[in-house]
């Protein structure tokens, strides 16, 4: 079919029933299934209306978003970040390559399975599906590089406080996840304590409120005091969790596999860390407080892992307590940090949002 006349059945189609319509789109469906040869690969460009191809076919998605994103509103990082993950995951529903452009919605290219017939964007499956005002994601993105406060994000990004809250978390829902499936050579791990916090809690509160963060009201190691695992290479590899209890069931549900019998442990003798490393066989080495090197042997300490809980509680004391069920969105963002050091951009906090790993 030429041009002129696919542009005629276009126009004619506003004038079919309901019945019609509905019957064109079945036999086009089973069309599409039987012809090979109509699939693509989800690197293939998009087709104009006359059949011909709207790029260069050897192009990458990523590419070629950018250059789309000069006529849209979207800023250009984040039509890379959703392509990024087009191409990294293909179909969010079944994980299938074979992928049809099928659109354009919210300013996204669209996309419709080959294998499950379903369609979606970039975005479908990310916490950052539904979101709106996804021009202002950039500001939001430099407000978690310069960690600041949620009133100061809503200004910057010109919405309300509670629209400003709920983007910190869902930028940080995938961070939290974005942890180094194995550590090698020596491993520190050490525990340290985060007091527990319900900020943001309005009834049934187990406790008095406390202002501003507050202080326990025992000194010392206490039921108000969450343990929090830190366990770091050499290579500058970072894993944490928050422990439901210092135990060694909890250690080994944080570490099992990450760390296993080719790496080196250094502890401070902890009963949970030590008898993690005995069950599985680890070689262990403790470390008398404050967890300094040997003088036989200076490479065994866990200093790496202590001066990462300082900067860790610094970096949180602007904060004026961090309420404990978001407290892993916390860890992970800090670990991001750590990963990126100075070089963070705004870029990679959307790929990092919507799922394109970053500390791994």
């Amino acid at each position: 079919m030429d041009g002129g006349s696919f542009a005629a059945w276009l126009g004619a189609i506003r004038f079919l029933t309901a019945r019609q319509r509905q019957e064109g789109f079945m036999y086009l469906a089973l069309v599409e299934a039987d012809d090979e040869t109509a699939s693509v690969e989800i690197d293939a460009a998009p087709m104009s209306g006359d059949g011909a191809s709207a790029a260069a076919d050897d192009k990458p998605l990523a590419t070629r978003a950018m250059a789309e994103s000069g006529n849209s509103p979207l800023p250009a990082s984040l039509s890379v970040a959703a392509q990024s993950r087009v191409e990294s995951v293909g179909c969010p529903h079944c994980a299938s390559q074979r992928l049809h452009r099928w659109g354009r919605v919210s300013d996204l290219p669209r996309y419709r399975c080959c294998a499950c017939r379903r369609t979606f964007n970039g975005l479908t499956g990310t916490p950052l599906a539904h979101l709106r005002k996804k021009d202002r994601w950039e500001a939001q993105a430099e407000a978690l590089i310069t960690g600041e406060s949620v009133t100061k994000a809503a200004k910057r990004c010109g919405v309300a406080g509670s629209t400003a809250f709920r983007w910190r978390h869902r930028f940080l829902a995938a961070a939290a996840f974005d942890k180094p499936a194995r550590l090698s050579g020596i491993v520190e791990a050490d525990e340290t304590f985060i007091l527990e916090s319900f900020k943001g809690k309005r009834s049934a509160l187990p406790r008095a409120a406390r202002k501003r963060g507050g202080k326990a009201a025992k000194r010392g190691l206490s039921a108000e005091q969450i343990p929090v695992l830190v366990a770091r290479d050499r290579s500058g590899a970072t894993t944490d969790a928050v422990l439901p209890g210092l135990n060694r069931a909890s250690v080994t549900a944080a570490l099992g596999g990450v760390v296993t019998s080719d790496n080196q442990l250094c502890c401070d003798g902890g009963k949970a860390s030590v008898g993690f490393a005995r069950k599985r066989e680890i070689p262990c080495q403790i470390l008398s407080s404050p967890g300094g090197p040997r003088p036989d042997a200076p490479n065994l300490h866990i200093n790496n892992v202590n001066g990462y809980h300082s900067r860790l509680k610094e970096w949180l004391r602007p904060f004026h307590g961090v309420a404990t069920k978001y407290l892993d969105h916390y860890l992970g963002w800090r670990r991001t940090i750590e990963v990126w050091r100075d070089g963070a951009r705004p870029a990679n906090w959307l790929l990092s949002a919507v799922g394109i790993a970053q500390c791994q």
